[in-house]
């Protein structure tokens, strides 16, 4: 039992690493050698867990979107209204990017640079499932705009990077005049019918 804990232990230490190098010097900044010397473990400990760097890095992403999304979904109940259904993930994906930086930064550079391979990203998708669902019953019952599920997460989700990074960085304090609920009803506003 305890050798398996310390596996588990050795493998959270590479990802931790591997989640702070690319953070702060990009996936370039992420060498294995520098990962297993952050993780305090040989170079060769790496490859007991992961094939190589994209794999290792597959991971991280896979295992970050996995604690994203529990997140996002914590007490969703599908069968609320479209509306409190939505606010609820919304609010709690808000959450996580203001409690997560570190995590949260690191999805927002998996969104726009080709770090993580397509099949990677396709599962990673899968965790955001019930949001397109919830998406898809608003819009049979005429709540939402009939539109992309991308435009949907492009003019709700997107914009929360933004307003909680501002805020991480002192810029705009998101519980001063009530940011948070003016930028949601903003969300809501943009894809109700």
């Amino acid at each position: 039992m305890a050798k398996l804990q310390k596996s588990i232990d050795k493998r959270a230490a590479l990802l931790k690493a591997t989640l702070h190098l690319i953070n702060s010097g990009g996936i370039q900044g992420a060498s294995m050698a520098k990962v297993a010397k952050m993780a305090n473990v040989s170079p060769a400990t790496i490859y007991l867990y992961f094939n190589n760097k994209q794999d290792l890095v597959n991971q991280l992403y896979l295992d970050v979107k996995s604690a994203f999304s529990q997140m996002a979904f914590t007490n969703y109940d599908t069968n609320q209204p479209v509306k409190k259904s939505f606010e609820l993930v919304w609010y709690n994906i808000s959450k996580f990017k203001l409690t997560q930086q570190e995590e949260a930064a690191f999805l927002s550079q998996c969104d726009n640079t080709p770090m993580i391979d397509a099949a990677s990203r396709q599962e990673g998708l899968m965790h955001l499932q019930p949001l397109l669902d919830l998406w898809k019953r608003g819009q049979k019952e005429g709540i939402i705009k009939n539109i992309s599920p991308y435009l949907l997460y492009a003019y709700t989700i997107y914009p929360i990077t933004f307003i909680t990074n501002a805020h991480n960085r002192s810029n705009c304090i998101t519980d001063k005049d009530d940011l948070l609920a003016d930028a949601f009803q903003a969300a809501w506003d943009s894809i109700k019918v």
